[in-house]
Formats: structure tokens, C-alpha cells, sequence
């Protein structure tokens, strides 16, 4: 039962973790350093990695905002292909798979992850 009676006969709520928000016991709220716009958070360096990954000598001044235009589009499609199976398959949570299928849909199959 959920409720407990007490010796002066009041019923007296039993509280539980639910399926609710709360996170039980933690201290004070950090403070998180916000970045105004995410995709600045794909820094010109890992730019710059990723194009020496890639075999690139030499980038230009303009190559970094493109870059980051691309990745958001692309992002932004594979996120939104991976919700609607997540969605279709009545879950709340994205899994594995979901991306697998939302790029295999987009042509670009990746493997080792099931499915």
C-alpha cells in the first residue's frame, strides 16, 4: 500500500520515486557556461582536424562557417529522420538502431552498431 497509518490514525503519504523529474538529493544547481549558438561549439581546430583527417594541407578563412552550415544541415536531418522511428515506435528514448535507420534511409549505411 502506498499510504501508512500513524497511532493517531492519520494517513500519512508515502513519497516515492515515480516515473516523475525530480533527481532525489542533490546539492546546489551548477552553473552552465551557455554558448550562444551551439554549433559554435565545433571549434576551428576540430575543423581543422577533421580536414587533416582527411588529407586537407591549406584551409581557407571561410571553409569554418561553411563547414559548420553543413554539419548543422546534416545533423539536423539525421536527428529528425531518428525521432520519427523513435516515435513510431512509441519510446521516448533515441536509440542506437533509430540513428542506424534514419542514415541507412539518408544512403549512408553504417555498420557495427545492429541492425
Amino acid at each position: 500500500m502506498s499510504n501508512k497509518m500513524k497511532a493517531d490514525g492519520k494517513v500519512k503519504a508515502k513519497i516515492g520515486k515515480g516515473k516523475g523529474k525530480g533527481l532525489g538529493k542533490v546539492g546546489a544547481k551548477k552553473r552552465h557556461h551557455v554558448i550562444r549558438e551551439n554549433i559554435q561549439g565545433i571549434t576551428k581546430p576540430a575543423i581543422r582536424r577533421l580536414a587533416r583527417r582527411g588529407g586537407v594541407k591549406r584551409l581557407s578563412g571561410l571553409i569554418y562557417d561553411e563547414t559548420r552550415n553543413v554539419l548543422k544541415s546534416f545533423l539536423e536531418n539525421v536527428v529528425r529522420d531518428s525521432v520519427t522511428y523513435t516515435e513510431h515506435a512509441r519510446r521516448k528514448t533515441v536509440t542506437a538502431l533509430d540513428v542506424v535507420y534514419a542514415l541507412k534511409r539518408q544512403g549512408r549505411t553504417l555498420y557495427g552498431f545492429g541492425g
